[in-house]
């Protein structure tokens, strides 16, 4: 009898002090965003915070998730997308979610909104499945003031483009982008970003840079990111580290020992990566950068002179030349919107289907036309495995999709829109053996977050919010190709923004509680 009267004792005992959650997920391999080695425990979430890490038995929840077997991660922070525009069109942003990305950093390349408070408040007023911080891009910052105008700045432009990036700062970006290849970017000298990036260090920010060249001028526009970082005291995060054109195959080692040399300098120097070995941009830059300057109208008219034409299709030979082709089967059309039946043709196909001739003069006659009907975005394939290989070996890399918002069925966009984060999971981390899983979820997690100062982020941590990923380490695997990429990453099996349960058993639930995170430092 005594035995029976303890028992309930303890039964009520239990139920007394039991403690209530909205979600408890049990059982699973927590790996914890730190890098360090995974325990069994169970995690607690109300409202969009952790409330509890450990042995939970007395804890009761309104739902409770079995994650035996599976693996529980602080969600992905994707540090270079490209979302501006596509948030309206799929504010689920499946292709982001459905890869366990719960964050992203929007702005890159130089790009982005004109007034960070009022993209803030659009996306907070839209409703997105994604949290999205945001950096604010020169390019937007040089138009603003002086257009695609190709030349330097005055003293008096400079001062109110110092005044956009401070008034940026304050607003919540978490930093300055520049696209060094892109127009009006390419136009500005060093010197011109040196005085903004200057503004961004007194206000606690990042210098994320498309560099000017990662192709044959690579090692001299790696260290122009640094000496900016240098001169300017601030972090800078160098994009989609690569080294480009089959010509320069071989020197990852050369430009990672850049950025070695650098942080042993004390310069908080990092990268990203997305893991494939094409990449993605406009048509634009097969062309000479003055060609582009002040606008489609001023385009077109220089393209009408028979002199200018004949410079610009030399300028373009001369790239495939230097890459060792003889054609330009290496670049693809993402989409082209004067005629989407180009969509997945590359250049050489696209000339022959229009009557030409097997030359490559043709083909860059063909490139000429495309850009008068409005351009494309294209999908280059330039680079080499052990190089891919080798960047991503790097501790101080991180996984990047610089992708969109994609619409299924809508272009023939680059894979990395859907599969970044599962490609490096199965391939590189599952297959090849290149890092650990937990040195990879680090890196996806409390790297990005770290390096751009996204508070109580990026760590499965009591206090912390809510962003969760539960997936099968075994199972998990990119699913989009070139040839297809509108397919979704297999095995995400739970995630969590901001507490919010938005993949449910591996189905989107419609959830969208994602929120623009405003940095105030």
């Amino acid at each position: 009898m005594k035995y029976f009267i303890a028992a309930l004792f303890l039964l009520y005992s239990q139920l007394l002090f039991a403690q209530n959650a909205d979600y408890i997920i049990r059982n699973g391999k927590i790996m914890d965003g730190t890098g360090n080695n995974w325990q069994l425990k169970d995690i607690a979430i109300v409202n969009n915070k952790i409330t509890a890490i450990g042995n939970l038995q007395n804890w009761k929840a309104g739902k409770e998730i079995n994650a035996k077997g599976l693996v529980v991660a602080p969600g992905f922070i994707d540090v270079h997308a490209h979302i501006e525009g596509g948030e309206a069109r799929n504010p689920l942003a499946t292709n982001f979610i459905y890869d366990g990305v719960t964050t992203v950093i929007t702005g890159n390349c130089g790009g982005s909104a004109d007034d960070m408070n009022t993209y803030f408040n659009y996306i907070d007023s839209l409703g997105v499945s994604i949290n999205v911080a945001a950096l604010m891009g020169h390019n937007n910052i040089r138009k603003q003031v002086m257009g695609t105008a190709n030349r330097y700045a005055t003293e008096q432009e400079l001062q109110k483009m110092e005044a956009i990036a401070d008034k940026a700062m304050k607003d919540g970006a978490v930093g300055m982008s520049t696209g060094l290849i892109y127009i009006p970017g390419t136009y500005a000298p060093t010197e011109e970003v040196v005085r903004l990036a200057k503004i961004i260090s007194k206000n606690g920010g990042v210098y994320a840079s498309h560099i000017r060249n990662e192709e044959d001028k690579v090692a001299e526009a790696v260290n122009e990111a640094i000496a900016i970082g240098r001169e300017a005291k601030l972090p800078v995060e160098i994009s989609h580290f690569k080294v480009n054109g089959q010509n320069n195959w071989g020197r990852s080692n050369e430009t990672l020992n850049l950025v070695k040399n650098a942080r042993l300098e004390g310069i908080d120097v990092t990268i990203d990566q997305y893991p494939y070995t094409a990449s993605s941009t406009n048509l634009g830059i097969l062309l000479p950068d003055w060609v582009l300057a002040d606008g489609q109208d001023s385009i077109l008219a220089r393209l009408k002179n028979m002199d200018i034409r004949t410079k610009v299709k030399a300028h373009s030979l001369d790239l495939i030349k230097r890459r060792g082709l003889k054609h330009f089967d290496y670049a693809y059309v993402a989409n082209f919107k004067a005629d989407t039946s180009y969509n997945g043709k590359n250049i050489r196909e696209i000339n022959l289907l229009r009557g030409n001739k097997d030359k490559a003069i043709d083909e860059a006659e063909t490139i000429i036309q495309m850009m008068e009907l409005g351009g494309a975005q294209m999908v280059y394939h330039g680079m080499q495995d052990k190089d891919v290989a080798n960047i991503m070996a790097y501790p101080f890399n991180m996984a990047a999709s610089d992708a969109g918002i994609a619409v299924v069925g809508q272009s023939r966009p680059h894979p990395r829109a859907y599969g970044t984060n599962a490609r490096v999971l199965g391939k590189y981390v599952r297959e090849e053996k290149i890092m650990t899983l937990e040195d990879a979820i680090r890196r996806m997690t409390s790297l990005p977050a770290n390096k751009f100062n996204l508070k109580q982020r990026g760590i499965l941590k009591e206090g912390y919010i809510a962003d969760i990923v539960v997936f099968d380490e075994n199972e998990v695997t990119d699913m989009a190709t070139f040839e297809n990429p509108h397919q979704f990453s297999k095995g995400f099996k739970f995630v969590f923004v901001n507490g919010a349960l938005t993949i449910e058993n591996g189905l989107h639930n419609g959830a969208r509680k994602g929120i623009a995170i405003r940095n105030k430092y």
